[in-house]
């Protein structure tokens, strides 16, 4: 794994031995130890928030890594669901016909399931394909195949950023 890609678990370990390092120079007295520790701790937050910064535009995740995904389509369907049926739900309380505001309270219903669906695929995907890309990595590491190791690491990046998208949804939903 290159600098520039430093794993979320490598920074749990990095702000691990940070605190460590910093409890022992205060144990010590050594300001030195407390200051480089505190310093690997800030460095291993920041890494850690890197490693999850994703941004959504439309139906595609970006990531720090430069990987764009696309959703899974349930995502988008049941997005557009939600929207219709809340709008059949408006124009029938409007209009005072109760059928067209149950028809939009079931679309919308459905809607919601639908892109629960997808985000539930792109999340099982996403980590999955980080896993696989992670474990192929270290496979062609140790072979020292070079062009599978970077193809097993375009596989976890993009896995990683389509899981980071879906999470970005739910997170959204579930303030």
């Amino acid at each position: 794994m290159s600098d520039k890609d430093t794993s979320t678990l490598q920074s749990y370990i990095d702000s691990a031995t940070g605190a460590v390092q910093s409890a022992i120079g205060s144990i010590t007295g050594s300001n030195a130890d407390q200051t480089a520790g505190q310093e690997k701790q800030d460095k291993a937050k920041a890494e850690q928030e890197a490693s999850h910064t994703a941004a959504k535009l439309g139906p595609y995740t970006a990531s720090t890594s430069g990987v764009v995904t696309k959703d899974d389509p349930n995502r988008s369907q049941g997005a557009w669901n939600q929207t219709v049926g809340s709008g059949k739900e408006f124009v029938g309380g409007l209009v005072g016909s109760e059928s067209l505001k149950q028809q939009g309270r079931e679309q919308n219903a459905d809607g919601k399931a639908q892109e629960a669906q997808g985000q539930l695929s792109d999340l099982g995907s996403g980590i999955s394909n980080r896993v696989s890309g992670a474990v192929g990595g270290t496979v062609a590491g140790i072979t020292g195949d070079r062009d599978a190791q970077l193809k097993a690491q375009n596989q976890h990046d993009a896995g990683k950023t389509q899981q980071r998208g879906a999470e970005l949804d739910i997170q959204k939903q579930n303030p």
